[in-house]
Formats: C-alpha cells, structure tokens, sequence
C-alpha cells in the first residue's frame, strides 16, 4: 500500500485534513493518538517519564501530567530531546504494527506525523509528504483558542517548529488553510483524486 506522511505545524488544520481524507475513505494512522495513548496508564513510557522528569511529570489518575511537560519542555532546552528520546521509538513501533494491518483495498493511507520532517525515522515509512499550510497568524489566532494557551507559549511554540518556508520546500503536495472549511474540503477532494490516479499509476 502506499503510504502518504501528513504533517503541518500546530493549529494548522492536519485533525480536520485528516477527517476529511476519511471521509472519501482513506485510512489515517495519527501518531498523536498513539502518544497519547502511550501518555496513558499502564504504560512502560509513563514510568520512565517519572524517573526521568520526576514525580510532577505525572497527574493524579497516573496519566502524562500534559499541561505540565509542555511548559517544562518551553522552559527547558534539553527536556524536549529528553521526551522524545523516550516516546518516539515507542510511537514508531506502534506505527508500524498499525501499518501492518492496513485494509489491503484502500489504494493509499495516510500517517499523519507532526515532527515528520524534523523526527527520525518517520518520513522513511511513507513515499510522499503532505503539507498542511497557513500563515503564522492564522495558526497563532487558532492556537490561542486552545485551553491554556496564552500568547507568550503560543509564540514559543510556534517558534520552536520547522518555519514554514522550510516546511513547504520539503513537501511533496501542500494543501492551503487560511479560507473556509468548504475551501479545504474542495482542496482534500482534488488531492485525494491526484493520489487516485498516482497510485493507479503504479508510482512510488
């Protein structure tokens, strides 16, 4: 089956791209949903969090305490390569056992990645990259209706990612964000069927 990595930078629109990719019927693996179950008791991951981050790492029902790490991470330069060192070869294992059972009739799916450009090990499983685009201050405006959001994290999120240019210059297809939601849904419908006639055509 062919595999295309979806990925954007945050409040960019990969979620709603995603359901709308399901809906014509492709299958989506999203690596967010497998760490956040990986963030769920019982998980081995959980208890090297503990010992590396220490004990307010973890919430009262024994969950990743979220809010928590991504402040720490923001405050401190090496937690984030800490986090990941402990999390990604676990995402990727899981990928790869969800990748194993993919329904055989779909002509592609999509692994839907948010540090597909930026993490190891990741754009090597798919043969083209997705980008979901729009400008920072459509992301910014997106970003800061999130709960516990407020600006100076917002920045520092966004600041913290691939810049866009360098984002779109790695991507094989970019599909726009910054209109309505049945503009995207017109641009998913074209994509899909550019990715028909590419798997018809037997490319890789």
């Amino acid at each position: 089956m062919h595999l295309i990595g979806l990925t954007g930078g945050i409040a960019s629109g990969k979620s709603t791209v995603s359901t709308l990719f399901m809906q014509h019927g492709v299958p989506v693996i999203d690596t967010d949903v497998i760490a956040h179950r990986l963030s769920q008791p019982p998980s081995t991951a959980l208890e090297i969090i503990r010992e590396v981050f220490g004990p307010a790492a973890i919430d009262a029902n024994g969950a990743l305490a979220r809010d928590w790490m991504r402040q720490h991470v923001f405050e401190h330069a090496d937690a984030r390569v800490r986090l990941e060192a402990i999390l990604h070869p676990r995402i990727l294992a899981e990928l790869d056992q969800e990748i194993a059972v993919l329904p055989e009739p779909a002509p592609y799916a999509l692994i839907a990645v948010p540090l597909l450009f930026e993490a190891d090990g990741f754009q090597a499983r798919v043969q083209r990259t997705l980008v979901v685009d729009c400008s920072e201050a459509r992301q910014r405006q997106r970003l800061l209706n999130r709960p516990g959001m407020n600006e100076a994290l917002a920045d520092a999120i966004i600041a913290s990612q691939l810049p866009r240019e360098r984002r779109r210059a790695y991507a094989d297809d970019v599909i726009e964000n910054d209109g309505t939601i049945e503009a995207l849904a017109d641009a998913v419908a074209r994509q899909h069927q550019r990715y028909l006639a590419w798997t018809s055509a037997g490319q890789s």
